[in-house]
């Protein structure tokens, strides 16, 4: 047991602090905001032959020389930068952030300071004839949204809108955003931030302040405009390692890495400064760490800009004269054609992607949008051609449909080119014989010419192909039926080789281009900024339900638009609207308005659309479709549908032929309904496999079946039974995962569902027993139920299959501590067993094992000695001594030696059983690893503490690996870890394991399980060495409660834990001199480990001289 650490008394100090209220002279006069605050450009240093500018941008509240310079008054772009980089003008920019007063409130908020900011730049460039020079700007926090801000504006200059201010973003090199705040991170919104930032610089109720908290949306919005910019920059991102200190003696990480580096972007590069946030820009001499790693980024910087710089305005002179020669081909930019969603979100990486790809040359460029129906791919080409349309000549916007719908889209393009363009003779003549197919062709030859090469098309919808290339095996009144709308849009594409395209679909066979796979939001935040543009509520963050329901809608926007559009018509808050999607699913959807941005579709019509597509192709793939409904969304595998045996009905036969279930479901991916998972999960064991969105899931759900289906149900449970794996089988737990989610649609697909008939007894048993493995024991003692019932109602009481229900429904009633149940369930199987098998049947011998694991829980040591022996030598005779269920018997005896005290007999065990496992599993076995764990629990009672702290971490290891993080194998040596570092004195680290374990445990088996109850016990003694009597005492004391309500008597006076437990509290009575309580605490310990023991064992004795020296 270990030991109580030296007691410290404590007494609690009372910071006393004084306070001295400041007056300032009514003689002195306030200090005007240009000397708070020096404003607009001053040149640090003129350089040597300069070739680069550097530009430095302090942040808010900052200055132009103060922040910039260290303690001991070194201003390091002065003093160290100018000698070290002589090749370069440094110039410093300064503005007023500052807004301590209300009268001197700077009126000017972001965006204004960055116009002022290119235009001083660009004064100062032309007036020393400097206007082409490359620019390296450096900007400490907020003042990187600054020059963010002023690179948009630079980027959108263009002919009579101020052009000259256009050089300042061609020159631009690089930058070095330091601690800039770019996004929220880590669940952390972005308003949260930038508060951190206002914390340190300013008093909470300044102007700028609420402008930034008000409209951090709106830099979320500057975040996505300088996106599709941001990759012509080299960019370095530096981040604060040391927190700042800020009001009332706290300490923060002003702005976490999370929010400091934006990843996916090309040519970036996180740096970390080893300095707080204000001070990550003051550098007090050479040798300072974050100093070299800013000289050094700066260096390569400056020897690469001047090319790459010059050959940018070689580029753009070039297209300064090709777009005269485009003049008579321009088009004004509208969209009219197509509606757009108020407030666009996210999809910042496919943007960069399509800017990459569509404005890279003048050649043919075809880029293919596909993804779900509803996924935002109209809408993602929205976005792009609002953002990057000044880059063409024309923008065309085509419904394509079908062919009909895009032929109208042409005779409107035609129309839009004759009211604006030079007149082209053959566009006008077939306008004018109103002939549709010519009108289409003199279409395609106007943008055939030669120099018309800088226009883009969107072929939207395009979701009916017929692009050739495979066999088409499908009747003839089949291809006719489903052929009206398919059509192939290259008829419809220019001659010549120039021009962007891009196409939308949610066919996955339109494979003409490069292709932008657009997928579910992957950012909670976005989804809840859907929600709340669509419903027109504000802080949906906050409220938990809609939290919840973004979930649920797992970022596919239509879906998160058309809960929107309900709730801003309804007086409903999130958790109603949540509860009826679950329940009436269709109803609702029928009932919600519809979104003019989506073309005035119901959020299902889609699907349906395609199912009855499916439908008409190939009827196992309908069918497979009816039948996933009962799966769970995600990973279903080929190997998942061959449990069908031949009671099958035949379409789900056929699928047990693989080619025939590969190409059952390229059909539903061409549809855009199933996609394909191509990476492999670690946890993955068989094929690759499919998914559905959730919100196409749930369509399957409340649209294909109109009511619960209960052949579907029980033939989805059977095939997913059937591959529930023997605890005998390598790497069984890793099929087990795999097959949880579908065993838990099966489950709650039974329990929503009334006058659905049990499943079959064995389907019962084989969920209870993988709901067992992975610690679900309150739905394994569910199935086990079941199970049993059906047995015993089918077989009868006695039957083998019946007893081995028993059995199982034993070993739960043990780990959940309910210990009389569980030796009433032990017996009967036995007994049953002996009748039916006799004494030495190896399903027999298994339950005698149990049952010595059950005394040793009870602290019967003796008892589970002799249950422990009879099973070692039954297996030992049937199965040999290197059968795996052989060594779990010497596993279970090494640990109840253990508990005796017979340390030498107990090692003897754990090696032969490790050995024996690492031969027949391997090292990584969950068996493996249990008896490595109690390796660790060996090595700690014989003080060879680096030998079981090595255990514990590669038992933990392992665990985490196989079981995950948060499994009560994994806990049970997080436990053991934290009993470990409290022996070496490690407390902190100790609570740490504690608070893990503990948590973890009431999680997964509740407050009063015996495990959680231990952990309970154990961070009683921690408590005491830290000094904390009272937490303490209200540990032990629970934990005492616990162990006698879940024990009962007289199990609970023999439970060693319960009796660590007494001698603990004993101890700590002892400790606080309250004799008289430590006496009986001593006294039930006593009589409880001589019991257990008897009179010679040490720990009766040690624990007998305790209380003979306890005074009253």
């Amino acid at each position: 047991m270990p030991s109580i650490s030296k007691f410290i008394s404590k007494i609690g100090l009372r910071e006393r602090r004084s306070h001295r209220s400041t007056q300032e002279s009514p003689s002195t006069a306030p200090a005007s905001a240009l000397d708070r605050h020096p404003q607009g450009l001053d040149v640090v240093s003129e350089g040597t032959n300069p070739v680069v500018d550097i530009v430095v941008i302090h942040g808010l509240d900052g200055h132009r020389e103060k922040t910039w310079t260290a303690k001991n008054g070194v201003h390091w772009l002065r003093d160290l930068l100018r000698v070290d980089i002589p090749e370069v003008r440094i110039l410093a920019w300064g503005y007023d952030a500052n807004t301590h007063a209300v009268s001197g409130t700077c009126c000017s908020f972001l965006y204004d300071h960055a116009r002022t900011l290119v235009s001083d730049l660009n004064r100062r460039r032309k007036l020393t004839d400097s206007s082409e020079r490359p620019i390296i700007f450096i900007a400490h926090s907020l003042g990187g949204i600054v020059v963010k801000s002023a690179l948009i504006h630079s980027d959108a200059a263009r002919q009579g809108a101020l052009p000259e201010h256009r050089s300042i973003k061609l020159s631009t090199y690089g930058i070095l955003f330091m601690g800039t705040p770019h996004q929220g991170g880590n669940g952390v919104q972005l308003g949260r931030i930038l508060t951190n930032v206002a914390s340190v610089f300013v008093p909470a109720d300044d102007r700028l302040l609420k402008h930034l908290e008000r409209d951090s949306e709106w830099l979320l919005q500057q975040l996505g405009q300088y996106g599709p910019i941001s990759g012509e920059f080299v960019t370095k991102f530096a981040y604060e390692n040391y927190k700042t200190p800020i009001a009332l003696g706290k300490q923060i990480i002003v702005v976490p890495k999370a929010s400091a580096v934006v990843p996916g972007q090309a040519d970036v590069e996180p740096m970390a400064i080893y300095a707080n946030h204000k001070n990550m820009v003051k550098f007090p001499s050479k040798q300072d760490v974050g100093y070299n790693t800013i000289l050094e980024n700066l260096q390569i910087m400056v020897k690469e800009a001047e090319a790459v710089i010059r050959a940018r305005w070689e580029a753009e002179r070039r297209a300064e004269n090709a777009r005269g020669n485009e003049m008579q081909f321009s088009l004004g930019f509208s969209l009219s054609e197509v509606n757009e969603v108020n407030h666009f979100v996210a999809r910042q990486e496919q943007l960069i992607q399509l800017q990459g790809i569509l404005t890279a040359s003048r050649d043919r460029r075809i880029v293919v949008i596909h993804g779900l129906g509803g996924m935002g791919k109209t809408q993602l080409a929205i976005a792009f051609t609002k953002q990057n349309h000044e880059s063409f000549s024309a923008v065309f916007w085509m419904n394509a449909t079908d062919e009909e719908t895009l032929k109208r889209s042409f005779l409107r393009a035609a129309d839009r080119i004759l009211q604006d363009c030079f007149p082209f003779t053959y566009l006008a003549h077939a306008v004018a014989d109103s002939d549709i197919d010519e009108i289409v062709k003199a279409v395609k030859r106007w943008l055939s010419e030669r120099k018309n090469n800088q226009w883009l098309i969107i072929f939207d919808n395009y979701d009916h192909p017929s692009l050739g290339g495979n066999t088409d095996r499908r009747n003839s009144w089949q291809r006719d039926s489903i052929a009206s709308k398919e059509y192939d849009i290259r008829l419809f594409f220019p001659q010549t080789h120039h021009g962007a395209i891009i196409i939308t679909t949610r066919s996955s066979t339109v494979k003409l281009g490069q292709t932008v796979r657009l997928s579910k939001l992957k950012q909670i935040e976005d989804s809840l900024s859907i929600l709340e543009s669509t419903s027109n509520r504000e802080r949906l963050e906050e409220d938990p339900a809609a939290v919840d329901l973004a979930q649920e809608l797992d970022g596919l926007p239509l879906a998160l638009a058309t809960a929107g559009a309900y709730l801003d018509q309804v007086a409903m808050s999130c958790t109603e609207y949540l509860k009826l999607y679950k329940e009436s699913w269709g109803r609702l959807l029928e009932s919600s308005p519809r979104l003019v941005s989506y073309e005035d579709r119901a959020m299902y019509s889609t699907w349906n659309i395609s199912y009855q597509n499916v439908e008409k192709r190939n009827k196992s793939s309908a069918m497979l479709l009816r039948l996933w409904a009962y799966f769970d969304h995600d990973d279903l595998w080929y190997e998942l549908l061959c449990g069908a045996d031949e009671s099958a009905p035949p379409w789900l036969q056929a699928l047990t032929d693989k080619i025939t279930f590969t190409e059952s479901m390229r059909l539903l991916c061409d549809h855009g309904l199933v996609d394909t998972n191509t990476v492999t999960r670690k946890s993955e064991v068989g094929s690759l496999s499919y998914s559905v969105h959730g919100c196409v899931h749930a369509w399957m759900v409340g649209a294909l079946h109109k009511q619960t289906d209960t052949e579907m149900v029980q033939l989805a449970a059977r095939c997913v039974a059937s591959l529930v794996p023997s605890t005998e089988d390598k790497e069984y737990w890793r099929i087990q995962q795999r097959l949880l989610q579908h065993v838990d649609r099966s489950f709650e697909t039974m329990a929503e569902s009334t006058g659905i008939p049990h499943f079959e007894p064995w389907i019962n048993g084989a969920f209870g027993s993988l709901y067992a493995d992975q610690g679900r024991l309150d739905k394994a003692e569910v199935m086990y139920e079941r199970a049993l019932q059906g047995y015993e109602k089918a077989w009868g009481p006695e039957h083998i299959s019946t007893l081995d229900t028993v059995n199982n429904l034993g070993n739960l009633y043990a780990d959940q501590g309910q210990l009389d149940k569980a030796e009433e369930m032990y017996k009967r199987a036995l007994r049953g067993k002996e009748k039916a098998w006799g004494p030495e049947h190896t399903s027999t011998l298994n339950t005698v094992n149990n049952l010595g694991s059950l005394y040793k829980s009870q602290g019967r040591l003796n008892k589970a000695e002799a249950m422990y022996k009879r099973a070692l030598q039954g297996k030992e005779k049937a199965w040999g001594p290197e059968h795996t269920s052989t060594l779990d018997t010497v596993h279970n005896l090494g640990s109840l030696y253990d508990d005796q005290g017979r340390l030498d007999k107990a090692e003897e065990m754990y090696e032969r059983a490790l050995q024996g496992y690492k031969k027949a599993w391997g090292p990584e076995h969950t068996s493996t690893l249990d008896t490595v764990n109690n390796l660790g629990i060996l090595y700690k009672s014989q003080g060879r503490l680096d030998k079981a702290e090595e255990m514990y971490e590669r038992a933990l290891q392992g665990k985490e690996k196989a079981w995950g993080p948060e499994h009560t194998s994994t806990l049970n040596t997080v436990n053991n870890l934290g009993i470990l570092y409290k022996s070496q004195g490690r407390l902190d680290k100790a609570e740490e394991m504690y608070e893990r374990a503990l948590q973890g445990y009431e999680k997964a088996w509740g407050p009063e399980h015996t495990s959680t109850l231990n952990t309970v016990n154990n961070l009683g003694n921690l408590y005491v060495d830290q000094g904390r009597l009272d937490k303490a005492e209200e540990m032990y004391e629970r934990a005492l409660q616990g162990y006698e309500k879940a024990l009962g008597s007289p199990n609970f006076e023999t439970y060693l834990p319960t009796l660590n437990t007494l001698e603990n509290l004993g101890d700590f009575y002892q400790h606080i001199k309250k004799s008289e309580l430590a006496k009986i605490s001593y006294s039930r310990a006593h009589g409880g480990l001589r019991t257990v023991f008897g009179d010679n064992n040490e720990r009766v004795q040690a624990i007998l001289k305790k209380l003979e020296t306890t005074h009253l």
